[in-house]
């Protein structure tokens, strides 16, 4: 097994990451998934992440 994480700022980015990432021959086990929020004065900082747990085919 191995276990692949993504992180990034934007959700159409985590997207996008992800499914070039599925194109892999791979068998995927399973995908967690997470949103992280921050504030920085009257900023929100919004983090996307993922980690998906695979094996090789």
């Amino acid at each position: 097994m191995k276990v692949k994480i993504f992180d990034e700022s934007h959700e159409k980015d985590l997207e996008t990451s992800i499914n070039n990432f599925l194109l892999s021959n791979i068998d995927v086990i399973d995908i967690k998934y997470d949103i992280d929020v921050t504030a920085s004065g009257e900023e929100q900082i919004y983090c996307f992440s993922a980690m998906i747990i695979y094996k090789d085919l």
